[in-house]
């Protein structure tokens, strides 16, 4: 595909997000509003769990890759490979749903008003739904992100709205906030209240939940590469638990010296959790 064809591709992409206008940027569910710097490229590869009384789900290895396309908008992919182990039935294993998206930069941080962008996301039906690897058909997810600094401090926050066109599937809204502190330039760690509705008998999430997750980021000597790690559980709602673990790398034109921090994924919950 030439250079060409791929801009092609990246404002048709625009287009649908704009007719549907969560994320989650790893390791926590909640996302920002940042998009990948012009000309650079983030590579995940990564694990992440998601359990609840009906089914344990894991994204084990997946893979994601973000591209600064052209200026305030991030293309993104995830190819992840994984584990659906119900609770009544034997576990399989396999290719799940894929993810294509970007994140779209509206609006950039000032001093008194936060940075504000969307996510829209296509879910791609590449799993076999006779396994539980997918959930069939193509579905799509709209959130709109917030972030702001403060000195060490940083909080990003916002909601989304899932459209779901599957028998035994539900259209959902979810939600989060994340509060973040940087100790020093190795260690980040950070905390989110996490929510989402119900998502329809076929899924795990047959009932809504709220948990809160615990994370953060080890920046290695190398400034372009991370490790990443969360865990969480549910304090509301259906049980359920979360966790997340990778390493990242990021590279590109006119690097500076310190790397940007991880923008990501995604959403990657919608591979874990049926129609998430």
């Amino acid at each position: 595909m030439t250079v060409k064809s791929l801009k092609v591709a990246a404002f048709v992409l625009l287009s649908l997000a704009a007719a549907r206008l969560q994320a989650q940027g790893p390791p926590f569910q909640t996302d920002d509003p940042v998009p990948v710097d012009l000309h650079h490229y983030e590579f995940y590869i990564f694990g992440l769990a998601d359990g609840t009384p009906v089914e344990h789900d894991f994204l084990v290895p997946a893979f994601e890759f973000n591209w600064g396309a052209i200026p305030r908008v991030q293309l993104h992919a995830v190819l992840p490979f994984g584990v659906a182990a119900p609770s009544n039935s034997p576990s399989q294993f396999g290719l799940m749903d894929a993810e294509l998206g970007a994140k779209i930069a509206f609006y950039e941080e000032s001093k008194n008003v936060p940075q504000i962008g969307i996510f829209p996301m296509l879910e791609v039906p590449t799993g076999n739904s006779d396994k539980g690897l997918g959930i069939g058909k193509a579905w799509f997810k709209a959130p709109v992100w917030l972030q702001k600094n403060v000195g060490n401090w940083l909080l990003d926050g916002g909601a989304g709205y899932a459209v779901v066109p599957q028998t035994g599937f539900r259209n959902y809204s979810y939600g989060g906030f994340l509060l973040k502190y940087k100790f020093g330039e190795r260690l980040e760690l950070g905390g989110e209240v996490f929510s989402h509705g119900a998502e329809g008998d076929a899924s795990p999430q047959i009932r809504g939940s709220t948990m809160i997750d615990f994370g953060g980021y080890y920046h290695f000597s190398d400034p372009d590469k991370q490790l990443l790690f969360c865990y969480g559980h549910s304090v509301g709602g259906l049980t359920e638990n979360y966790a997340y673990v990778g390493m990242y790398w990021t590279w590109g034109k006119d690097k500076s010296p310190a790397a940007p921090a991880p923008s990501g994924f995604l959403s990657q919950q919608g591979n874990l959790r049926g129609a998430r």
